[in-house]
């Protein structure tokens, strides 16, 4: 075949869900706790080529990385033991030289055009190219090498938010759409402290903070129970920042203005104690 040969792909679909940035992807489908549709085009028939897929419990979503631009012959792994890079070929990153992914996800029901799924590693606005059954029989092999992948993946640590902390991200996701609560389960239950791979700072009280956008999340781990407490949001704007003559490069300084004005006082309620009790 000729090297030059080159092929088009059209989307039968786009996905359609909370999640809209890199970083609130999981590292995989089954990490992922959310739910969502992928909505198929009309007028090409895909009603009829639907038929018997609701049958399956599992299904292969095959996509494009619509927010990718290049590639990189080695990459990092969230999960890589001892390796610091590996081949893209041999991981599932999306920095390939066909922007080209796939993910197994669960199929809720199909209406129409619209598949209902959960647990999935997909962004809204993700183009599907194809759609295929998950087959256990052809698609698992669970006695297969799993390559330079750790014996013992590391233990997910889990996440407890306080009564501060779960008000000031309802008013962020209600007023900007920006769901912070998701975002810190996706950054914060594997590795918190992994400063290369995020954007996290130390404060001098023991507590950190990981920033999303123009937005700080102020939590404390506990490495001993593997529990991270995060304890409220705080805006990364200085004041003088949002005085109204200032520009808004962002278009979001309104939020913080009016997140200010309702939490002025969540400092002073900030929960000091080490105590890891009920919570979200």
């Amino acid at each position: 075949m000729n090297p030059t040969t080159t092929f088009s792909f059209t989307p039968i679909g786009y996905v359609h869900c909370p999640q809209k940035y890199r970083y609130e992807a999981p590292r995989q489908a089954v990490f992922a706790g959310n739910a969502g549709t992928i909505e198929l085009l009309p007028h090409h028939n895909y009603e009829t080529a639907l038929r018997e897929l609701e049958t399956f419990d599992r299904i292969w979503v095959i996509f494009a990385f619509h927010l990718n631009r290049n590639w990189k012959p080695t990459v990092r792994p969230p999960v890589a033991g001892e390796k610091e890079k590996v081949g893209v070929f041999a991981s599932r990153s999306p920095h390939r030289p066909n922007p080209i992914g796939m993910s197994c996800v669960e199929l809720d029901g199909i209406s129409r055009l619209t598949l209902h799924i959960r647990n999935f590693d997909l962004l809204d606005g993700t183009p599907v190219l194809d759609l295929k059954p998950y087959i256990v029989r052809a698609d698992c092999f669970p006695d297969a090498a799993t390559g330079w992948l750790p014996e013992r993946l590391p233990q997910e640590w889990r996440l407890q938010f306080t009564p501060t902390a779960v008000a000031q991200m309802s008013f962020i996701r209600d007023n900007s759409g920006l769901d912070l609560e998701n975002f810190a389960i996706v950054q914060l239950r594997n590795s918190p402290l992994h400063k290369s791979r995020k954007r996290v700072t130390a404060n001098a009280d023991g507590t950190y903070m990981i920033a999303c956008r123009t937005w700080r999340i102020c939590f404390r781990p506990d490495p001993d129970t593997l529990q991270v407490r995060v304890l409220r949001i705080e805006s990364s704007y200085p004041g003088e920042e949002l005085a109204p003559e200032r520009p808004d490069v962002y278009g979001d300084k309104d939020v913080h203005r009016a997140f200010l004005t309702r939490f002025e006082t969540a400092a002073a309620v900030e929960e000091k104690t080490h105590d890891f009790g009920s919570g979200a």
